[in-house]
């Protein structure tokens, strides 16, 4: 059933990000341009998130030194051992850093208590797939390693992501599960991608016009898997996994106006019937990308509550 049209505020801000947004899979074909076009777009002039602490560190990984940001929660202090969540930006696996996604870390950060690890994986298409998949990987086991180097509890380590680092997240689980190492405690999905094949309703229904569009993911894809990769690999498309069984529970957005809607939703039921505690929620008029928007999308302020609770109550 398609999705309700946005409100008229939404639909105005949707044009706004689409018009500073590289219009990749179209206009644009260049990892570098687009890159350059995200970089001077205008950004929001809200006030810095206050945290209580910030580092960046360097971390071993299968291709040099990953760099990661930790994010202390506001209000703790440095001797509270706190859960971790190890978070992977959104781009398409092409663009964004740990930079782009600092007030949006900072946000998870405080509404969940816990200590966020954001990783700065490697890009595509200078690192192809599984580069960014095994970054993710080594920030994961990195964590539950050196969990008391800021501040954390080694038990309590979770993934969350969005878009393509919400690919990554469940990546991380399943590479978890196959190498015999512990589960995260939890996975949180923010619309994420996990199907190559980009043949559900909501590919059709979404396909243009609400900021991601089905050309701009064609895209994506094409530059994290290249020309000789294999997007059929569960740890590049999750979502085509045979088995998703003894796998963290989950949680799942997924925005009415997406284009990956039906694909997060198909893979929190996969989950449940593989008997993973797994559960979802589908936001009217919230697009993609809205999760720290509440104040302008009012279902993605729902979103946001619903997934930062989900994962403070798994970390607890």
């Amino acid at each position: 059933m398609p999705a309700q049209a946005p409100e008229p505020a939404v639909r105005g801000l949707i044009d706004a990000m689409t018009s500073v947004f590289p219009q990749v899979g179209t206009e644009i074909d260049d990892a570098v341009q687009a890159r350059t076009i995200l970089a001077a777009a205008p950004r929001s002039p809200a006030p810095e998130i206050p945290v209580a602490e910030v580092r960046d560190l360097a971390i071993p990984g299968p291709g040099g030194d990953i760099p990661v940001r930790v994010y202390r929660p506001d209000g703790s202090a440095a001797a509270d051992v706190l859960p971790v969540v190890v978070f992977c930006h959104g781009g398409g696996w092409v663009l964004c850093s740990v930079d782009t996604y600092d007030s949006s870390v900072r946000a998870l950060a405080n509404a969940t208590g816990a200590v966020f690890v954001s990783v700065d994986y490697r890009l595509a298409p200078e690192t192809r797939f599984p580069g960014a998949a095994e970054d993710a990987y080594a920030a994961y086991v990195w964590a539950r390693a050196n969990a008391a180097e800021v501040g954390g509890d080694p038990a309590r380590v979770a993934v969350a992501g969005d878009s393509a680092g919400g690919n990554l997240a469940a990546a991380v689980a399943l590479m978890a599960r196959d190498r015999g190492a512990a589960q995260p405690t939890f996975q949180l999905l923010l619309y994420p991608v996990l199907d190559h094949r980009r043949a559900t309703e909501s590919y059709r229904e979404n396909a243009e016009g609400f900021f991601l569009t089905a050309p701009q993911l064609a895209w994506f894809w094409e530059q994290y898997i290249g020309p000789d990769g294999d997007a059929s690999h569960p740890y590049a498309s999750p979502g085509t996994a045979d088995d998703l069984s003894g796998l963290a529970p989950a949680f799942v957005v997924a925005p009415a106006l997406d284009p990956l809607r039906d694909e997060g939703v198909a893979y929190a039921r996969r989950l449940a019937e593989a008997g993973v505690v797994a559960s979802y929620g589908v936001y009217e008029g919230m697009f993609h990308g809205a999760i720290s928007m509440g104040a302008l999308v009012p279902t993605a302020a729902t979103a946001f509550t619903d997934a930062t609770e989900a994962l403070r109550k798994a970390l607890a």
